[in-house]
């Protein structure tokens, strides 16, 4: 193992490579930034350039432009409320908000330590454990991500405002009810496409994500008469500070530990990446605040910014775990640098970092690098990044229009996208005056289709029984949290129906007297 670190270490030290990280952080991140196209449009586009590159140099370069993408994606989210990315879209819950309270630069200061943080602990846990972390990956089965995809959604209740649980559950159910359409993973069956050829391979999140959070923010704002302020209400002076107080790094720290090895884990699993990384954290750091600060949530708690961005660039690091040791991808960006290392002829898998230890080891140590280059970069340039607010809402709506529209065709190049776009933020829109939340539909919408195939290959596994529940130790773990999660809020209302309280309840109460 130290002998392929050390082997690593001299490659990614190379000054051709440490150039490669530069230049594939750099143009990750302005690619990120831009409304829907994401670190794989990011990492399609540097597969050309890669040709020419030998196999190590090549995948630092694609690997840099990934979590470049990732850690850009969070500015467009905080910024104009359009995500760069699909695993962004949690980021714009509570960036979004701060950079209306006038706290642009603190919220993508927050953005970029929180990004670095998670990155930094993934890329040394990566490095230390990636052969042991192999064979966790290989212990789940189908089973055992139906059941982790149940306690996904048991999370729901964290993007419930106070008294809104039945609507966050109301979302979620339609949004499990889009996840349907399309082609059945088991049997190739088309389901509710109404004979539409376009409606085959379903409906993409990253449509659904730019139509009910860029686009319906920008109806909503024409709706509004805001649209007809000639200045920005906020001038480069009111941005903020890009200072944390010691306070609020007290605050934020146990959550950016937390949120950071716990989307490592999930990155891990096949499949999962770091979208489901990012809901899943804010939910679980939500779930587990005092009342005083779970209150905050969704309108600019340090917490709720923290959380999303620390654990999709664990996640997005995690990833290369089921990549480098198995050949399996565990996202979509991962699936294009698998095809990648295959064109080199080189064999991902359990004997990658024996056969071709310059590029296994210097990829992983070349992602603490790339870290260190993405905060340095970012940091310097957020106050040029928050110019964005200052530009006038008559130029700034087209301009969100635009990339936003943009970013969905450039996907499947169809224009029927763009019509189901429409038609979403219309109901979007519709729901929102309604006081109905929207990222449970969201939540509901990237866990459905997973949860739904690992359901159908484990019941094909138990002949049709649901056994598969309670028979492997592993599922029935994770289906008990899930019913104890989901039964909580109803235990809490018991206890304090009976005048008693836990003693969380207790600290919380009196961290609320002392905060009075």
């Amino acid at each position: 193992m130290w002998d392929g670190i050390s082997t690593g270490l001299s490659t990614a030290i190379m000054p051709f490579n440490i150039l490669m990280v530069v230049v594939g952080c750099f143009a990750g991140t302005f690619i990120g930034m831009l409304p829907g196209l994401g670190p794989i449009s990011a990492v399609a586009l540097m597969i050309p350039i890669t040709y020419g590159l030998d196999p190590a140099s090549g995948i630092i370069l694609m690997a840099g432009v990934y979590y470049g993408a990732v850690f850009g994606g969070s500015t467009s989210s905080i910024l104009i409320n359009a995500p760069g990315c699909a695993s962004t879209v949690v980021t714009a819950f509570d960036g979004y908000p701060m950079a209306q309270n006038r706290q642009a630069g603190k919220a993508l200061a927050l953005a970029a330590y929180s990004s670095f943080t998670g990155g930094t602990i993934g890329a040394i846990i990566l490095l230390f454990a990636a052969p042991a972390l192999a064979s966790v990956s290989l212990s789940f089965q189908s089973s055992d991500y139906f059941a982790l995809m149940i306690l996904g959604l048991t999370a729901v209740s964290a993007f419930a405002g106070k008294g809104q649980v039945l609507k966050a559950m109301t979302m979620t159910v339609f949004g499990l009810m889009i996840a349907t359409i399309g082609t059945d993973a088991i049997t190739g069956a088309p389901r509710f496409t109404f004979n539409n050829i376009d409606l085959v391979d379903g409906i993409s999140f990253l449509l659904l994500a730019m139509a009910t959070f860029a686009l319906a923010e920008v109806v909503t704002t024409v709706m509004k008469g805001q649209h007809k302020e000639k200045e920005a209400d906020m001038d480069m002076a009111a941005l903020g500070s890009m200072k944390l107080s010691k306070e609020e790094v007290k605050e934020v720290a146990p959550t950016v530990a937390r949120s950071s090895l716990f989307g490592f884990i999930v990155g891990v699993l096949p499949g999962a990446g770091a979208t489901i990384a990012s809901f899943l954290a804010y939910g679980l750091e939500r779930n587990i605040a005092p009342r005083r600060l779970k209150e905050k949530f969704g309108k600019g708690a340090l917490r709720g910014l923290a959380a999303p961005e620390s654990a999709n660039n664990a996640a997005s690091t995690g990833s290369f775990v089921p990549l480098l040791t198995l050949g399996i991808p565990g996202s979509g960006t991962t699936a294009i640098m698998l095809g990648a290392l295959i064109a080199y002829g080189i064999q991902p898998g359990p004997r990658l970092f024996v056969d071709n230890p310059d590029v296994f080891w210097s990829v992983i140590i070349s992602m603490y690098f790339g870290n260190m280059v993405l905060l340095i970069l970012n940091l310097p340039l957020i106050p040029y990044i928050s110019r964005l607010l200052a530009i006038p809402r008559p130029i700034l709506i087209p301009l969100i229009l635009f990339f936003s529209i943009t970013g969905v065709y450039l996907v499947s190049f169809n224009t029927f996208d763009i019509n189901v776009m429409v038609i979403i933020t219309i109901v979007a829109i519709f729901l929102r005056l309604l006081d109905f939340p929207m990222a449970p539909m969201l939540l509901g919408f990237i866990l459905g289709g997973i949860m739904e195939n690992n359901l159908s290959r484990a019941l094909i596994i138990s002949d049709g029984s649901l056994n598969f529940i309670w028979e492997r130790p592993l599922t029935l773990t994770i289906m008990s949290i899930s019913l104890f999660v989901l039964f909580l809020p109803l235990i809490r209302k018991a206890l304090d129906k009976f005048g008693i309280r836990t003693s969380i309840q207790t600290a919380n109460s009196q961290a609320d007297r002392s905060d009075g």
